[in-house]
């Protein structure tokens, strides 16, 4: 297969370049007048002749980050409603995207496209980059013919989940950097500066005769030092041990339970949760999607099991003829504003308006939170360093200002 770069009017008489794969010349311009182009130049990219299309392994192990998805919805809904046709349109992101992986991805759906397949099929070939959200609200721009509108939605939605979700990676980044430091410092005084002092403690006269505060560093810096390997193989195997619990249906459900009971953290948490859920709910109904077809995508994408059970609970009342404010308020997760503005929006018919509000109003509070948080944690980390490396300080000096307060006695 040869890369061709092509000139063309389309039937409505724009003129459209781009690139297309074919085995020789005439296997170009056969696919061109297939899709009623007149071919006004064609020429075969020298440098690309005998280049391989990007694997399926490739493709499965492509990571996407969520700008890239940003910038290629953008581009995508300018290309779609300035009248380039989807196949041109993912041609021609495909040939300018920098990411190897997801060049990969977009040349297969190119060549799903091109056999005949919706654009929405293709893509859901690829859940790793095409998320449930992004393939629903495609194939709803396809079925009612505002795929333009509807990828500028996504690339709204998809920018406001990874700026707040940037935004407190960045604020957590510091307290558990600074947690991490703290821990370590403490660890190595303890384990290999402490038991230095032994010779001037039994100099002293002996460890019976040095306070309780030294007695006790003493006594933990000894046992930390002397199984000291045992005591690391056992913290792997026990984070390995934790970590492959919480990876389980059983494991991810007490995790999730334990986050959103948290004193400080599960309130953020929790509106995270909420905010998340009121966006892509509202996204997706305002898109066209239905509502049990919507709340299904949600509870996948929610990001927390508790809240995930109250929405598939929710789904399923639906189905039954109920309203969606109701199962969601017996549930207690959901404050009741939120199930209030749900409960107005059902009545009014202006669900994804309200639904928008609720989750801008909790972006506003995830944010403030955010902030106090970090305001506070600061000089609690301060206060904890102080009192873990002052503690072993005092308790190192404790003997010699015994030892002092003797002699000046004696004296």
């Amino acid at each position: 297969m040869a890369n061709f770069r092509f000139s063309a009017r389309s039937a409505e008489g724009r003129t459209i370049t781009g690139t297309l794969q074919a085995p020789s010349p005439d296997d170009a311009i056969g696919q061109l007048r297939g899709r009623n182009m007149v071919v006004l130049s064609l020429q075969e990219e020298k440098g690309n002749v005998g280049k391989k299309t990007p694997s399926k392994a490739a493709a499965a192990r492509a990571r996407v980050k969520s700008e890239e998805m940003v910038v290629f919805t953008r581009q995508m809904a300018t290309m779609v409603s300035a009248g380039i046709p989807v196949l041109e349109a993912l041609e021609i992101l495909c040939e300018q995207t920098q990411n190897p992986g997801f060049q990969a991805i977009l040349s297969q759906c190119v060549e799903s496209v091109r056999s005949g397949m919706d654009l929405s099929e293709s893509m859901a070939q690829h859940p790793r980059a095409f998320p449930k959200i992004f393939v629903n609200m495609v194939k709803a721009g396809e079925a009612s013919g505002q795929l333009d509108e509807i990828l500028n939605r996504l690339a709204e939605h998809t920018h406001a989940t990874a700026q707040l979700k940037r935004e407190i990676k960045g604020a957590m980044t510091y307290p558990v950097m600074s947690l991490c430091m703290i821990l370590g410092i403490t660890i190595f005084l303890v384990v290999f500066i402490i038991p230095k002092f032994q010779p001037i403690f039994d100099a002293l006269g002996g460890v019976d005769q040095l306070p309780t505060p030294t007695r006790i560093l003493l006594a933990t810096s000894l046992f930390l030092q002397s199984q000291f390997h045992w005591i690391v193989l056992g913290s792997i195997l026990a984070i390995v041990g934790i970590v492959a619990y919480f990876r389980t249906e059983g494991g991810r459900l007490v995790l999730d339970k334990l986050m959103l009971a948290m004193p400080i953290f599960g309130p953020l948490f929790q509106k995270v949760a909420i905010s998340r859920f009121a966006r892509t709910f509202s996204t997706l109904i305002e898109s066209g999607v239905p509502i049990l077809g919507a709340l299904e995508i949600v509870a996948s994408t929610i990001g927390n099991r508790v809240l995930e059970d109250a929405v598939n609970r929710a789904k399923e009342s639906i189905r039954h003829g109920e309203t969606l404010a109701k199962p969601l308020g017996e549930t207690k997760i959901f404050p009741p504003m939120v199930v209030k503005m749900i409960s107005i929006g059902e009545r009014s018919g202006a669900l994804e308006m309200l639904l928008k509000k609720v989750s801008e109003f909790y972006d506003e509070q995830v944010r403030a939170t955010v902030d106090g948080l970090t305001s506070m944690i600061e000089p609690l980390l301060i206060g904890v360093m102080g009192f873990l490396v002052g503690g072993i300080v005092l308790a190192v000096f404790l003997p010699i200002f015994k030892l002092q307060k003797q002699m000046a006695s004696g004296g």
